[in-house]
């Protein structure tokens, strides 16, 4: 079952166990599925990997608005917008931890023979393709940062 399928499935779950949060959640997920299947040049289908990286796209919109909430003082809205991460990351691969992704970005520096903070675009070419839907942009970029920096 592709992750489209899935999440339609839950839909339905979310309604009989009217579940508000995680209802509202997964209509937000199937609209972006739906927009992407439907776009120019998608012949109505949706890979697992697309489908990954607007869940990703979803995610992190999500924190950046629960970051403006708190600073204005809407703790309230924040905590919605937290609880909908919580629904939308149970779709996502796990997450890489931070020792993981330095192992990792280690092994591609080496790889790509990278010396000096100038080298970091070719190391983040190679890392955000090789690490797609397991570490997200800003933890790579900073990591291979502070790696290049030594």
């Amino acid at each position: 079952m592709n992750l489209f399928d899935k999440v339609s499935e839950d839909i339905k779950d979310a309604m009989r166990a009217k579940d508000k949060v995680r209802l509202e959640a997964l209509r937000g997920i199937k609209k972006e599925f739906l927009e992407a299947k439907t776009a120019k040049g998608a012949n109505d289908e949706l890979s697992d990997d697309t489908a990954i990286l607007i869940l990703q796209k979803m995610v992190k919109q999500r924190k950046d608005s629960a970051d403006i909430y708190k600073t204005q003082g809407r703790e309230d809205l924040a905590g919605d917008e937290l609880a909908q991460v919580a629904v939308l990351e149970e779709y996502l691969p796990k997450q890489l931890s931070q020792e993981e992704l330095d192992a990792k970005l280690t092994e591609i520096i080496a790889q790509v023979g990278a010396t000096s903070p100038a080298d970091m675009g070719k190391v983040m070419g190679v890392a955000t393709k090789a690490l797609a839907g397991v570490a997200a942009g800003k933890a790579i970029s900073e990591t291979v940062k502070k790696l290049l920096s030594n």
